[in-house]
């Protein structure tokens, strides 16, 4: 296998995939509507797809590359992370090399599982991991045989992987109670069934982007003194391009700088106030592709007067604040408490490492806090911290109410390390109930659930079903344990009319008169109610 035939074969994995990721978001678990796993999965092969598909390297060790940063740039979601792993793994294995034997592609496969494994802090069997490991374990197998193909061994991996996925109900509970597969490591037998089939079939792939892309996650900003200039994105094409020296050059030219490739292909970023003197820098290594400037000062300026949002004097110790939500009111409270920066996403729209990275490197400090407010984009902000020359503290704030409370600890006078172990302590201290309608019927947590019925998440975790928000909202706050609480904050979405939010509050403060009841109007999709207790 040489560099074509690997990108050919991921150009088949994206087509199998776009063709069935909605079959993989099915088997989600929880019945929540933002059940998105296939979604994130495409979105994070199409990001590997973009950096390949104008490299014409025949060496298998550039594309796979390639494949890796665009993978890990464009990675969404926990199931999307762990897959640029898979990508990073299989990068470092075949590193240097210009084609793979069966053996040596059989061993990238191994090692892309065990990079997998390395990046969970405390792997779970009967996911996607058990998967990417099995996958490997077969095609050693295959590899091992004396006429052994490269067919052979993608073909044995692809069905390894799906003699595991039908296993993970045994090894998981919830998934035996739901009587569902998981659904990664179904997404990851995708990816491997699409590359065998770039082999079976005569013709090549059509790529047809099946998946639409989501709308690029709006990043407000307080605007640094002077603009930002202009955003600056290309391709150099060329022959025996030296990676180093030119990001060298362009790091001269401006800030937010990333530059990344191979000899004969090399993607570049940059935030710059003289964008045609970086162009013509540029053109004297090679051809420009893809190119796209950007004018942020201009687009910034715009947010902020439809907005209405005030400029703040810099904080005298150096820290910034980030912070992921989605909802107009959402967005409204996290920026009035002070943060710098918002990436729009959460539930259903699970932000990239690439929007992410992008909003810490847009702010005007080289020490950042970063809130992804959502369990399904831990991972992903994670990541981000590899990827700038800031100093970036992830707090690993899994719902909104978590991300409030850890920006209202926040204080100016303290240094970065101080306020993190505060925020973190605050985070730690609220409790979160989400309620939202089911969108299937499953059994989870010992819970049968039917389609449409109202469910109540307790920190994350299913708890209750039934027929109206206040039955659901009051037994979930009879589970807390009211008499060790003083406050419930209600965050209002869109779905939730103001009679069924006049009920709600009328229930709480009916059955809980010592809890002190607030109301703030949060625009969240999907989940009508969202609230903080405290």
């Amino acid at each position: 296998m040489d560099g074509p035939l690997f990108k050919q074969a991921l150009l088949g994995s994206l087509t199998w995939l776009s063709a069935n990721h909605e079959e993989v978001n099915r088997l989600n678990v929880f019945p929540v509507p933002d059940g998105d796993t296939g979604t994130n999965m495409l979105l994070t092969l199409q990001s590997a797809v973009e950096d390949i598909r104008e490299s014409n390297a025949a060496e298998v060790s550039k594309i796979a590359k390639l494949a890796s940063h665009g993978s890990l740039m464009g990675a969404r979601g926990n199931s999307g992370v762990i897959l640029s792993q898979i990508f990073r793994g299989f990068a470092r294995a075949v590193e240097g090399k210009s084609s793979l034997t069966p053996r040596e592609l059989a061993d990238a496969f191994e090692e892309a599982a065990n990079a997998a494994y390395r990046a969970v802090n405390k792997p779970t069997e009967g996911t996607i991991l058990t998967v990417a490991r099995e996958a490997g374990r077969a095609a050693a197998a295959a590899a091992s045989e004396v006429d052994a193909t490269v067919p052979g061994v993608i073909a044995a991996a692809a069905g390894g992987a799906r003699a595991a996925v039908t296993k993970t109900p045994s090894q998981l509970q919830i998934l035996r109670d739901a009587g569902v597969v998981d659904a990664g490591g179904f997404g990851l037998q995708i990816i491997l069934e699409g590359m065998l089939k770039t082999f079976e079939q005569a013709e090549t792939f059509h790529i047809d982007m099946v998946a639409p892309k989501p709308k690029a996650a709006q990043v407000a900003l307080d605007l640094p003194e002077g603009g930002w200039g202009y955003c600056t994105e290309f391709l150099i094409e060329g022959a025996a391009l030296d990676v180093d020296v030119i990001r060298g050059e362009i790091e001269a030219l401006g800030n937010s700088v990333l530059v990344v490739g191979e000899p004969e292909l090399v993607k570049v970023h940059v935030h710059t106030d003289d964008p045609t003197r970086v162009i013509t820098l540029a053109g004297g290594f090679g051809k420009l592709l893809k190119l796209n400037v950007g004018d942020m000062s201009t687009q910034h300026k715009r947010i902020l007067d439809s907005e209405g949002a005030a400029g703040r004097p810099p904080r005298a110790n150096g820290v910034g604040l980030v912070a992921v939500v989605a909802g107009s009111g959402l967005v409204d409270i996290f920026r009035g408490l002070g943060v710098d920066a918002i990436v729009e996403g959460g539930q259903t729209m699970n932000p990239s490492t690439q929007d992410m990275l992008t909003a810490v490197d847009g702010v005007p400090y080289d020490e950042v806090v970063l809130l992804p407010n959502n369990g399904n984009v831990v991972l992903a902000a994670s990541q981000v911290a590899g990827l700038t020359k800031k100093t970036v503290h992830v707090i690993e704030t899994h719902s909104v109410p978590q991300g409030v409370a850890a920006v209202v600890a926040f204080r100016p006078e303290r240094s970065g390390g101080e306020n993190v172990e505060t925020m973190k302590a605050e985070a730690a201290r609220v409790q979160t109930i989400e309620v939202t309608h089911a969108v299937r019927d499953t059994r989870s947590n010992g819970l049968k659930v039917k389609k449409g019925d109202v469910i109540g998440l307790v920190n994350d975790k299913l708890e209750f079903a039934g027929g109206d928000y206040a039955e659901v909202v009051n037994k979930a706050l009879g589970k807390l344990g009211p008499d060790a609480y003083e406050l419930v904050t209600v965050y209002r979405g869109q779905g939730a009319s103001d009679e069924e939010l006049a009920q709600l509050e009328s229930a709480i403060r009916s059955s809980f008169p010592g809890l002190e009841v607030e109301v703030q109007q949060g625009g969240q999709q999907h989940y009508p109610f969202i609230l903080s207790v405290e």
